[in-house]
């Protein structure tokens, strides 16, 4: 691995790819790409910035004697609620068992029983155990450092340290390269292919489990090359986010729920009685679950009180530290959660290779929309996804044709995020509970800044003008004033179609005034 890339042209027509993104997708890909030379940017130094290192769950694969990938993938469409395309999903959870193996080839140190064999945990959702994990709660960083090391051993991996401004196009439109820019430097760096592995948006809220980066900056490059995004609205709130004032804020995983953790108000009454699946049902029904007992004026808690309270620095040692920095002994009180943004399943629409809807643009993980998730992701899905496209990324790229020399552009003015007051705006307007008004607003007030060039703003519009456009309630997005289903359907947009429903709302309330 080559940790310094000096700014330069790479020639036209070259080999070379770039990666943009050093979480799991970004590293997977990077890997699975070898031997074949790859530029990997990372906007942080490697290893931090990353939701990855934040992952407590674990990767969600048919590794049990009672358990197949026919039963995961049924487990993943009944949580898509409608919209998981089910090729995918068989396809996906046929490949998890291998990319299990192949971490471990790699020398990830997953937990084990006493008899060797994987430690398998329970989610909600699922129908069997199947969460692999490693260091209890630690998975996200464990796995992490095992594609670190990888990384590090890999010559034909160079690292670059910069922040991507912009996506170079041909003449043609396919994408050739990026401008990026270090140390107030700008260049453009030519590709045969670049792909976007950038994570997701959760910082776009002022709640969030994401670390600040998350900003959907991978989503904007996207759509202002002219990718077509897909199921923009569906943002996933994880429901047992710690509460105790920490911004991101600190996860309760939900395998404490799979423990027999349970969710109880201010007067200790069980908040999921009476729902379906209870305390492990999906994690859309709990958000709401949670976010309206809130609303009625008490608090919610997660009560471990009892034996896996007096286990959880044992099992659970991230949460257990998190409650010990913050008072809190998760043996004798029970924690305070409430939802809060945490995984996005919409994205850049691309194919069973990865390939978006522009030539040379690939997208994995976070960023991407596969048609894995659907409306509502399933636990622990996520590392899995990026792991399983990151070879067939790699294989699609080898079909491609080179594009041609990049065409000059004007560079693009980019305004610096005020990001606070777009957070506040996401959270109320456009989070756990949704109604037109309310995403009308934030349509308004975040498109004049999405327009002189803030790729947040634009982002967050992204997902309330799809929010707004999506007259029913499903997975993850729920309308107030619709809380039907509608036939289901993905939604699909560009950054024209923004453009012109903005200007006819701002045509109409000119009009009205």
């Amino acid at each position: 691995m080559n940790a310094h890339s000096p700014f330069s042209f790479a020639i036209p027509g070259s080999d070379r790819v770039i990666v943009v993104g050093a979480g799991v997708a970004g590293l997977a890909t990077a890997l699975r790409l070898s031997p074949r030379p790859v530029t990997l940017v990372t906007a942080s130094p490697l290893g931090s910035g990353t939701a990855t290192g934040w992952a407590q769950g674990g990767i969600a694969a048919a590794m049990a004697e009672d358990d197949d990938a026919a039963l995961h993938a049924a487990d993943t469409e009944a949580a898509g609620a409608g919209l998981t395309d089910p090729a995918v999903a068989a396809r996906v959870a046929q490949a998890g068992p291998g990319l299990i193996e192949w971490l471990v080839g790699l020398g990830a140190p997953f937990d084990r029983d006493g008899s060797g064999a994987l430690a398998l945990g329970l989610e909600a959702a699922h129908s069997r155990r199947r969460i692999v994990r490693a260091g209890g709660d630690s998975t996200g960083r464990m796995v992490l450092d095992t594609l670190l090391k990888a990384v590090a051993l890999t010559p034909s991996i160079e690292i670059l340290v910069a922040t991507v401004r912009g996506l170079v196009q041909d003449e043609y439109g396919a994408v050739a390269g990026i401008v990026c820019e270090r140390d107030g430097t700008t260049a453009r760096i030519a590709a045969r292919a670049v792909v976007l592995a950038t994570g997701g948006i959760g910082a776009l809220y002022a709640s969030t489990t994401n670390p600040r980066g998350a900003t959907g900056g991978g989503l904007a490059l996207a759509a202002r090359a002219g990718a077509t995004l897909r199921d923009m609205e569906f943002v996933q709130f994880h429901p047992t986010a710690i509460s105790v004032g920490i911004d991101p804020m600190p996860l309760a995983t939900e395998a404490l729920r799979g423990e027999g953790a349970r969710l109880i108000d201010a007067d200790g009454q069980p908040v999921m009685a009476g729902i379906a699946g209870g305390d492990l049902a999906p994690r859309d029904v709990v958000a709401r679950a949670i976010f309206q007992a809130r609303c009625r004026g008490t608090e919610v808690f997660l009560d471990c009180r009892g034996a896996l309270g007096a286990r959880m620095a044992g099992r659970f040692p991230t949460v257990a530290g998190l409650c010990a920095s913050s008072g809190i002994d998760p043996q004798r009180q029970p924690i305070p959660v409430r939802p809060a943004a945490h995984y996005h399943m919409g994205g850049v629409k691309v194919d069973g290779s990865g390939a978006s809807t522009v030539s040379g643009l690939f997208a994995c993980g976070e960023v991407a929309s596969t048609g894995l998730h659907g409306a509502n992701r399933l636990a622990s899905n996520s590392l899995l996804e990026a792991m399983a496209f990151a070879p067939w990324i790699a294989e699609g790229i080898t079909s491609i044709p080179a594009p041609g020399r990049g065409v000059p552009a004007e560079p693009r003015r980019h305004e610096e995020d005020d990001i606070a007051p777009i957070r506040e705006m996401m959270e109320a307007r456009v989070g756990v509970v949704r109604e037109a008004d309310g995403l009308t607003e934030a349509m308004h007030r975040l498109a004049p800044a999405a327009r002189r060039g803030s790729d947040a703003a634009l982002t967050g519009l992204v997902v309330a003008s799809s929010a707004l456009s999506r007259t029913e309630s499903r997975g993850a997005h729920w309308r107030s004033d619709h809380p039907d289903q509608a036939p289901a359907r993905h939604s699909e947009v560009t950054l024209a179609d923004i453009w012109r429903m903005t200007d006819a709302m701002t045509t109409d309330a000119a009009a009205d005034a």
